[in-house]
Formats: C-alpha cells, sequence, structure tokens
C-alpha cells in the first residue's frame, strides 16, 4: 500500500485512533458546509473503513493524513474512481481537512502530493476533481496545483440533492501540465 510524504505530511494508512478526530470534522458544520449535511459517528467510521479497505486492495485511494511534525490527524487526502452516476470518467482527487488545519497549505501540499503519485505512481493521463459551485476555497487549492476549469464541464450533481449545492465544477490536470512538488 502507497504512503505519500510531503515536508509536512504523511498520507497514510486509517488507523484505530483516527476514527474520534475524522467523526468530529465530519460533524463539524462549517466543514461540511459544500456538502448535503454533516455525519453521524456510524457513517463517518462507515466512511473511514471505505477507505481503508480501498487502500488495501487497491493500494491507493483516500488518505488520512498526519502531521508529521506532531502525528496529529488533520483529514484526507486522495484519488478515487468517479462515481458512475457522474456526467464524466477518470479517477478524481480530493482532499478535507479539519478547521484547525485551514490556513497552513496542507491542503494544496496534500494535494501535490496525490497529483504527483496520480502521475507517476499510476501513469495516469489527467486528474480531475469536483466541487461545489459555492466551494471557493476548494477551487483555490485546485487552481494552486495547476488544474483548470472549463465552465462548459460544469453541471448539477446527480448525487446531492436538489439545492444550492448542485451547481458542480470539474478541474482538470493533464500530465504534462502537472507542475512538480
Amino acid at each position: 500500500m502507497a504512503r505519500l510524504r510531503t515536508e509536512r505530511l504523511l498520507l497514510r494508512e486509517w488507523q484505530a485512533h483516527d476514527l474520534a478526530p475524522w467523526a468530529a470534522l465530519n460533524a463539524d458544520p462549517e466543514v461540511r458546509a459544500h456538502f448535503p449535511g454533516v455525519l453521524s459517528r456510524a457513517e463517518s467510521d462507515a466512511s473511514a473503513a471505505g477507505f481503508q479497505a480501498d487502500l488495501e486492495s487497491r493500494g491507493w485511494g483516500w488518505w488520512a493524513v498526519e502531521v508529521r511534525g506532531t502525528g496529529e490527524f488533520v483529514g484526507f487526502a486522495g484519488l478515487d474512481p468517479v462515481e458512475e452516476e457522474m456526467p464524466f470518467s477518470g479517477v478524481e482527487a480530493g482532499w478535507r481537512l479539519a478547521r484547525r488545519a485551514w490556513g497552513h497549505g496542507y491542503a494544496t501540499e496534500a494535494a501535490r502530493a496525490v497529483a504527483e503519485f496520480a502521475f507517476t505512481g499510476l501513469d495516469l493521463p489527467e486528474l480531475l476533481a469536483v466541487t461545489a459551485a459555492s466551494n471557493l476555497r476548494s477551487q483555490a487549492v485546485m487552481r494552486r496545483i495547476g488544474m483548470t476549469r472549463d465552465p462548459a464541464d460544469d453541471f448539477d450533481d446527480p448525487t446531492v440533492p436538489a439545492g444550492p449545492l448542485r451547481p458542480s465544477v470539474l478541474f482538470r490536470l493533464t500530465r504534462g501540465a502537472a507542475p512538480t512538488v
């Protein structure tokens, strides 16, 4: 199973002691502002178990993100095949961090490591990222790692209930355009 290291972060397998801070992150309405709602502890635990199962079976997926200097769990970042319901296909990059980890550049650092792995470790020709049109913070991370958006690719996410979170944007990064970490 792949582990990714950056100057400050370790993207690794999920561990039992990640479950409580992962649940707290997913219960935070501000962290989940661009999702249909917060998650219960059971839903949060089930997501972590699914992420770990994917890491074990594929060797890559949604990794737990730990600050190397302290060992603190701060969220997740990684890759996943795009859901079948979407109007496009490929592999998607993503990240979600606890509020206390915002503003330190961790999302950008983790996203760069994920993109490098996608292109060098998996030999992908393209990497995608999706978010609600209202999620400007996530879009800023996408731009910082070199991703671009074509408004013609914007779509209504079929996995999100009708409402203000359904309009979504799609960002792309091709292997040749990817900046090095």
